[in-house]
């Protein structure tokens, strides 16, 4: 009987980390999504403006990076709270 209590247990702890790490890494590929979306519209508007294929392309690379450079600063504020969640769980 404790046993199968434990195992219960265990299922819902492994249930709670899963929907963590899921929310929090979903919600970091939404964000990087949105921004590179972002990044391919200004792209186009320039291409639109008679800017240039290579102008826009330039400019589409560099925002792409900025995205990916922005976003990896995050990840340690994710991974922070991410253990503070497990944290929490132990508690």
């Amino acid at each position: 009987m404790a046993e199968a209590a434990q195992g219960r247990v265990q299922e819902a702890v492994e249930k709670v980390v899963q929907e963590l790490e899921r929310d929090s890494i979903r919600g970091m590929q939404d964000r990087l999504s949105r921004c590179t979306l972002h990044c391919s519209d200004r792209a186009k508007d320039a291409l639109e403006a008679g800017g240039g294929e290579t102008r826009a392309r330039s400019q589409l690379d560099a925002c792409v990076a900025a995205c990916g450079d922005e976003h990896l600063r995050l990840v340690p504020s994710m991974a922070k709270r991410m253990r503070d969640g497990l944290a929490a769980l132990q508690h």
